[in-house]
């Protein structure tokens, strides 16, 4: 077994992948292992590096291990923008064979479909159901991990309310969601639900915001990419095209659902949200983060707030998930442990925040990492 201790550890293997039988720019880098298992996403873009590929791999050690969960963090990334998709994972998933049936599963990230999964788990003739040594999964992945899809959202979900319950607020919190992808929807609609109003919202193209605005009625007219159709918005909402307008909308919580180092050194000036709350990989960096302290705000990282894919996925490598339940019961189980970690690890951290100053994540990833030895 081998957690990292620190960022400065370097990882447990880095493979790189130049394609066996085709041509392709690509990284596995496996930053730990536990009990010989480890697994994280694919992402495709095309300006992934390998040092990213590697921080999105240390963020899934500490994922694991504040979840409790005895599998270590790894990460594929593809340099492409996406044409040639078949070919493209049809090579990553001939050479990436080895590591998949050795006991590093591989799923989806930024610019990766669960189509393209399909197609590079083909190709390497792999099949999550079955590993030597451990119980065959009585279900196929696509019908296990499909209705799961709001799962990274509502961890995302519970951590804004925990957090905002602690701070002692007991009315309603005017929300930014930055990012309205699958997780930036799940959330909107998580903590509206909740009572909570959504003020603002960005995509790629810019940032709606109005004094509440309507979640259904937004994601209703969201495509599959997470871009907002602008010509079926309603009258009374403000739109603005600057970058990082979403910095610049009155809110008491920002959720950070897109793009790396969203919030960084350049912008955390402008951060008016006295709690941030990371629904993304990499969603801030380090200089931001520690700005944002300073200035008095809270931060959740992501690796506590975004665990729900990436746990959901670990429960089954690792065979936790009770297989036995009807489906609707399974889902409900996958959630509630999500939910539970998530609700744990948050209070966990802001109780730590409170007694010292400085980053509070080390000493809280310590105590895990106890736990787990």
């Amino acid at each position: 077994m081998s957690l990292a201790d620190d960022t400065t550890q370097d990882p447990a293997l880095v493979v790189h992948v130049n394609g066996s039988g085709g041509a392709v720019k690509s990284w596995v880098v496996i930053d730990t292992l536990v009990d010989g298992l480890a697994m994280g996403g694919v992402r495709m873009t095309p300006t992934v590096t390998r040092e990213e590929v590697a921080g999105l791999a240390r963020d899934m050690t500490h994922k694991f291990t504040l979840a409790g969960l005895r599998i270590g963090g790894a990460k594929g990334g593809i340099v492409s923008g996406g044409g040639n998709r078949e070919e493209t994972f049809r090579t990553f998933g001939r050479t990436v064979k080895p590591l998949l049936h050795g006991g590093i599963h591989l799923g989806i990230d930024m610019g990766v479909t669960p189509a393209d999964r399909a197609v590079f788990f083909d190709e390497a003739g792999y099949d999550p159901r079955y590993r030597l040594g451990a119980p065959d999964m009585p279900i196929d992945w696509r019908t296990y991990y499909e209705p799961l899809i709001d799962v990274t959202g509502h961890g995302v979900g519970v951590a804004a309310v925990t957090a905002l319950e602690a701070s002692g607020r007991t009315g309603p919190a005017r929300v930014v969601v930055q990012g309205f992808g699958a997780v930036g929807r799940a959330v909107a609609r998580f903590l509206e639900d909740r009572g909570h109003v959504v003020v603002g919202v960005a995509d790629a193209q810019g940032t709606i915001s109005a004094d509440r605005l309507p979640v259904a009625g937004l994601v209703a007219v969201t495509d599959e990419f997470g871009l907002i159709d602008r010509s079926r918005l309603p009258q009374q909402v403000t739109l603005s095209e600057g970058p990082d307008a979403w910095l610049d909308v009155d809110a008491d919580l920002l959720v950070l659902a897109a793009q790396k180092h969203a919030l960084n050194a350049g912008n955390a000036h402008r951060l008016r949200a006295a709690l941030v709350v990371e629904g993304a990989n990499l969603a801030s960096d380090a200089e931001a983060r520690e700005k944002a302290r300073a200035a008095g705000a809270t931060l959740v990282p992501g690796v506590i707030a975004n665990i729900g894919g990436a746990g959901a996925a670990a429960l089954a490598v690792t065979r936790v998930v009770p297989f036995d339940l009807p489906a609707e019961a399974r889902k409900a189980w996958v959630f509630d442990w999500i939910g539970d970690r998530v609700r744990d690890n948050t209070r966990a951290l802001l109780e730590i925040a409170a007694a010292r100053v400085g980053d509070p994540l080390p000493e809280l990833l310590s105590v895990r990492r106890g736990e787990l030895r």
